[in-house]
């Protein structure tokens, strides 16, 4: 399904999870000075106008990002998060906000590598627009799945891959599933980040999918989940989750400290929950 936009969302709170985990990845790995390879298998625009007709109709990022605009904020991820959305817009006014492969390219070494897919041709143009001119980043137009298998293991081997699809298409939750246990075959060193989301009872699938996941006997799994409402019974989309394999030393710690701090901003039934699974 090719419908979905990630302009209606861009700096919600999904993103907002997601961004904090992938910079204290992307942290780690930059504390050695070996490169390290970095993919992203739905890249989408990479750059997203806040102003947007788009953007404009539903308002998301007013549940991430806007509630952090601005503030004085103490702990270290946090303050390389707003210095990383900081870096696309002047002024101190938020217009734009930058989607995971900008995120990467601001964390990004001379010595790294990125990677970025996406199979709509609207997306890889702007991709290729904002972030094409850039020598240490590659392009690539062509099924999200596919293409995360067939760039794998990359070289540097050492590095880290995200996947995360937007679901419209309920095939994405075994699609992960069965590309997950593909990659870890043949990158068995790489770390995967898995983004998910949590619906509404009716349509949650997040218990499954990580149920999944840990039947296939995966090394180092570690999830983080934000939420800032109350499930629904029939709609709608009340936060989300990561699923980490292999996960780097430290990681829960950063997110923890981070979102210890950021929650109480974000809404007053906010909960972010970590758990590890040996």
């Amino acid at each position: 399904m090719l419908s979905y936009r990630h302009s209606f969302h861009s700096g919600n709170h999904a993103d907002l999870l997601k961004h904090l985990l992938l910079l204290a990845l992307l942290q780690k790995f930059g504390e050695k000075d070996k490169p390290f390879t970095y993919i992203d298998s739905h890249s989408g625009a990479g750059i997203y106008d806040l102003q947007s007709t788009n953007a404009r109709m539903n308002m998301e990022h007013e549940s991430g990002i806007s509630r952090l605009w601005r503030r004085d904020l103490a702990h270290p991820l946090l303050q390389r998060y707003l210095a990383c959305v900081e870096s696309v817009n002047q002024d101190e006014q938020l217009q734009y906000y930058p989607g995971s492969p900008a995120v990467a390219q601001w964390a990004l070494r001379a010595q790294d590598r990125l990677h970025l897919i996406d199979l709509q041709s609207a997306e890889i143009e702007t991709l290729r627009g904002f972030l094409g001119r850039d020598g240490r980043i590659s392009i690539h137009q062509r099924d999200a799945f596919e293409g995360l298998l067939a760039l794998s293991p990359p070289e540097p081997r050492r590095g880290l891959a995200l996947i995360d699809p937007s679901y419209e298409n309920k095939a994405d939750y075994q699609r992960v599933v069965t590309t997950v246990r593909k990659l870890q075959r043949r990158w068995p060193v790489g770390v995967i980040a898995i983004w998910y989301p949590l619906l509404a009872k009716a349509r949650d699938q997040s218990d499954w999918l990580k149920a999944s996941l840990l039947r296939e006997g995966l090394e180092g799994i570690s999830t983080y989940e934000l939420s800032v409402a109350a499930q629904a019974n029939e709609y709608g989309m009340h936060g989300s989750g990561m699923l980490v394999i292999n996960t780097p030393w430290q990681t829960q710690a950063q997110l923890q400290g981070a979102f210890d701090e950021a929650l109480p901003l974000l809404a007053p039934e906010a909960e972010f929950v970590i758990a590890t699974h040996d």
